[in-house]
């Protein structure tokens, strides 16, 4: 009989009694000898095939939900978002959301989950000597709650291991390579950049009041001719309007050529409306004029006429209004929040809806005082060139006011700040899965960066993405440093005084 052979039937023989003591004896400590004789026996027995890992799983037989990841079908630490194959062609195994999630090394009662108490405690005594030394066991939710060895919790999930070297004093969190992949921790460097918060307002375009000129008369006249002028014309300055006959100015004009007060006469006819261009002519002349010839007193557009040939004018009707939009505003209503980033002089774009695909460019000249008590804004006004009139009175726009500094600050993503409303953290790659929350001073935001005036330098890099789970792992680290310090003995004097916690 060969050795294998007597190592077998030896083996089995062993077995079979082991199993009749077992039946009859409910809760022994048989099974745990068995794996023992077993795992001694192991070096006579005939070679079997193993998992070419021992991260390797076993399909489950009924999974449910959809597809999370991919997994390297060997059990390597490689997991995918898409189907992948391996090199030799294998396809990669499909992780189900109803399957155990996990890329931790499985602790003691994962790779035996048909042990009892006594086989995990004496797998824990004898560890494999290539694996690192569990020191304890957490809560997996987070509680305060520790166990020397592996257990579950009331939910039925499993405590998980903390190993030597992960709980340093050194402020950092360390994260294993599976759980930076699944997660999908990004990160990003801490640079110098000019930040600008641009503040957006809704706004019209309206006339420049100083480019307003109104034709009115400060005497009674007969309007004798009105030229072909209509509502929306552009005149030019000087261009004839009317004639008109007005029996006032013509004897103010009488007296101008007699020479009687000659400067108080001629003070008269301007005193009247009457455009310098007719003085002139009448003292070139010497002859009063029948009618007078009302001329535009700058370039403009005709917005409004109201005079017609052989119409009476009343002192004080407004014949003509003329109003030129080679500049115009932008009146634009900014929120109280955003009104103290916005100072007169910035530079402001606008687009009008009537051009979308255009961009016109202004400044602030005007903060007004007071605020809308309905809506709670404030208006600004935004003058900007019109050379070619494209822009009219009454269009709406939509304004980007530019705000903030020229000069470059350290500022990192905004989504890489931790902030609670009391505090702001950033978690700080150290390398090597290693993270420390540094706490930071914020400043100005602006095109999705924030700056930091304090905390980080540029160069460091910060996480961006997953990291509220590791500052959860962070503040659970903390947790359970605090219950693991001694505290110091209070001394008799302060037990006798009845102060001992």
């Amino acid at each position: 009989m060969s050795r294998s052979a007597w190592a077998a039937g030896t083996l089995a023989a062993l077995a079979a009694g082991v199993l009749g003591f077992e039946a009859g004896h409910e809760g022994s400590p048989v099974p745990g000898l068995v794996r023992q004789a077993r795992t001694g026996f192991a070096h006579w027995l005939p070679s079997t095939p193993r998992p070419a890992s021992p991260m390797q799983a076993p399909v489950a037989a009924n999974t449910t939900g959809p597809v999370v990841y991919y997994r390297d079908p060997d059990g390597r630490p490689d997991y995918a978002s898409e189907p992948k194959r391996t090199a030799d062609g294998r396809e990669y195994r499909a992780v189900h959301a109803s399957e155990d999630v996990r890329f931790d090394e499985p602790n003691e009662a994962e790779a035996m989950p048909d042990a009892g108490p006594g086989d995990m405690a004496m797998a824990q005594a004898t560890p494999p000597a290539s694996a690192r030394k569990v020191r304890f066991y957490r809560n997996p939710m987070g509680l305060p709650d520790t166990s020397p060895i592996p257990k579950k919790d009331s939910m039925g999930m499993d405590y998980l291991p903390v190993y030597e070297g992960e709980d340093t004093d050194d402020g950092t969190v360390k994260i294993s390579p599976g759980k930076l992949q699944r997660t999908g921790v990004r990160t990003a460097v801490a640079e110098r950049r000019v930040l600008s918060m641009p503040v957006r307002a809704p706004g019209a375009i309206e006339e420049d009041e100083r480019r307003i000129s109104v034709i009115a008369m400060r005497t009674d006249a007969f309007i004798e001719k009105v030229e072909a002028v209509t509502t929306g014309d552009h005149v030019h300055k000087g261009q004839p309007l009317l004639r008109l006959f007005s029996p006032e100015m013509n004897a103010a004009a009488a007296q101008y050529l007699t020479g009687i007060g000659y400067e108080g006469a001629r003070r008269r006819l301007e005193n009247l409306g009457i455009p310098p261009e007719v003085i002139d002519e009448i003292e070139r002349t010497r002859k009063v004029p029948s009618t007078i010839t009302w001329s535009a007193p700058r370039d403009g557009v005709v917005v409004e006429r109201n005079v017609s040939d052989g119409m009476r004018a009343k002192s004080g009707d407004t014949l003509f209004k003329l109003v030129d939009h080679s500049r115009v505003w932008v009146l634009a209503d900014v929120t109280e929040r955003d009104l103290a980033a916005v100072a007169e002089g910035q530079t402001a774009t606008m687009r009008a809806r009537t051009f979308p695909d255009r961009v016109f460019t202004g400044a602030v000249t005007r903060i007004y005082p007071h605020l809308a008590m309905g809506t709670r804004t404030a208006r600004l006004r935004i003058e900007l060139p019109n050379p070619n009139g494209e822009l009219r009175p009454g269009m709406f726009a939509d304004v980007t006011i530019a705000t903030g500094s020229d000069r470059p600050v350290v500022a990192v993503p905004d989504d890489a700040v931790i902030d609670t409303g009391i505090r702001q953290v950033v978690l700080l790659d150290r390398g090597e899965g290693r993270f420390e929350p540094r706490p930071v001073r914020l400043g100005a935001r602006g095109d999705g960066y924030v700056e930091i005036r304090d905390g980080i330098v540029a160069g460091d890099r910060v996480v961006t993405s997953a990291n509220f789970l590791i500052d959860a792992e962070s503040n659970l680290k903390a947790a359970l440093q605090g219950l693991s310090e001694t505290k110091p003995d209070p001394g008799p004097q302060a037990a006798a005084e009845g102060k001992a916690p």
